[in-house]
């Protein structure tokens, strides 16, 4: 094995027992208290102590709420590592001890559920725990860490806000970017590949616009509920008709909302639709599909006007580096025993971690780490029940804490070591 790669022995990992109760209980903590994107205001100042504890250079506020922290160790390259920070506007259904009781003010001024169902609170403890324990072995390596803690990611304007505030020329520039997501699977197993790992996402919201009436003189109107039911329909040819089998797309529509009374046609209809494509020429097509049936609904009915389409928001595909991609597939499989590291295919899941790597022109590298309880995993998929298991985003996504948090921390260790060189010795 390298001498850059961690092993069972490493002295960095040497001390990760120890930390552990102190890590679950800073878990449970931010889990109990999350907040909305561009809101984590409480979880940026946990990060921050932490970091300034382990001997960082800190700074806060970047892209309104991040974080980033540096250890400059010597010549050498310099990693970057990343963990998002916000939660999410989901009442939790976990029944955990610890489970979320928030609420807070989202952006419309609605008050709203507040809850870690994606799993950021583990990313962030992950970070925390890996950043310590590579400062406190900062003698038998070299180089510079960045430890990125990033606001607003659910809202896919986190990372660019951290890049608009200058991120680039305020810090030094990475020669790797890695950054991992907790997921379904085996807890204590890794999964990943080289190109594709996340899709690329669109979300829009179009408004029909009709000619609303009394319901029992529909003859008066231009009916937007049932010009929008026809779109609806309509939009699921695009994959099932436009889209090569070898290709993969998904269209969902979230929301579909008209009207106020059953027997009142109402002027307008509201659609939001999210896209995930794995290919810029599929995308574009998708995209552009969806815009020509949505127009020409609209105009099979008589509208009085063109639809308002109006994008939401977008996540870049992101790509894993190959040649980086495989340098740390064979870190992992020199630490974790053989049946703990998998390939898989990109997620369908979308993330802007990307755009750190775009953006400085650098190698990135993402990966997932199983959180689901080992013995229920196997279960359900013996009994070929897997896609029962609660998801991300779902109310009752709860990672079970061990081993997920041990291994968290061990395979941002392992691939940070992968490419820092050890000290040099007399």
């Amino acid at each position: 094995m390298s001498k850059t790669l961690a092993s069972s022995s490493d002295p960095v990992l040497s001390k990760l027992d120890n930390i552990l109760p102190d890590l679950e209980a800073l878990y449970k903590d931010v889990h109990s208290h999350p907040e909305l994107s561009m809101q984590e205001t409480r979880t940026a100042g946990l990060a921050a102590d932490r970091l300034r504890a382990a001997g960082y250079e800190v700074k806060t506020g970047v892209g309104k709420t991040g974080v980033v922290g540096v250890l400059r160790n010597g010549d050498g390259p310099t990693v970057m590592l990343r963990a998002d920070m916000d939660a999410l506007p989901v009442e939790e259904a976990t029944g955990l001890p610890y489970a979320s009781k928030a609420t807070a003010t989202d952006r419309e001024g609605k008050t709203v559920p507040v809850a870690h169902m994606c799993g950021h609170d583990m990313h962030v403890t992950w970070l925390v725990g890996a950043s310590k324990l590579l400062a406190e072995a900062r003698s038998t390596w070299r180089g510079t860490l960045m430890a990125v803690f990033q606001p607003g990611e659910e809202a896919a304007e986190g990372a660019q806000a951290m890049i608009d505030d200058g991120l680039l020329n305020r810090f030094p520039r990475p020669d790797i970017v890695l950054g991992q997501h907790v997921m379904v699977g085996p807890a204590g197993t890794v999964t990943g590949s080289a190109g594709p790992i996340t899709s690329a996402a669109d979300s829009l919201q179009i408004r029909l616009l009709g000619r609303g009436a009394h319901g029992s003189m529909p003859q008066a109107s231009i009916d937007p509920v049932v010009m929008a039911a026809s779109v609806v329909l309509r939009l699921q040819t695009i994959v099932s008709r436009e889209v090569a089998a070898m290709d993969a797309a998904v269209v969902t529509i979230g929301v579909l909302q008209a009207g106020t009374k059953e027997n009142v046609i109402p002027d307008d209809a509201i659609i939001k639709l999210n896209v995930r494509t794995f290919d810029a020429g599929v995308r574009k097509h998708v995209l552009e599909a969806i815009e020509r049936i949505v127009n020409a609904e609209a105009q099979a009915s008589g509208a009085p006007r063109k639809p308002e389409i109006t994008p939401l928001d977008r996540y870049p595909l992101n790509m894993n580096d190959e040649t980086a991609s495989n340098r740390i597939a064979e870190a992992f499989r020199s630490f974790f025993s053989a049946d703990r590291v998998k390939h898989t295919g990109p997620a369908p899941a979308s993330e802007d971690f990307g755009c750190f790597g775009t953006a400085w022109r650098v190698p990135s590298v993402f990966w997932f780490v199983g959180g689901t309880d080992p013995d229920i995993y196997a279960k359900a998929k013996e009994a070929n029940r897997l896609n029962e298991l609660p998801v991300n985003h779902s109310p009752k996504f709860a990672p079970v804490i061990h081993p997920t948090l041990r291994t968290g921390i061990e395979t941002l260790v392992v691939a940070t070591r992968a490419w820092l060189p050890a000290q040099n010795r007399s």
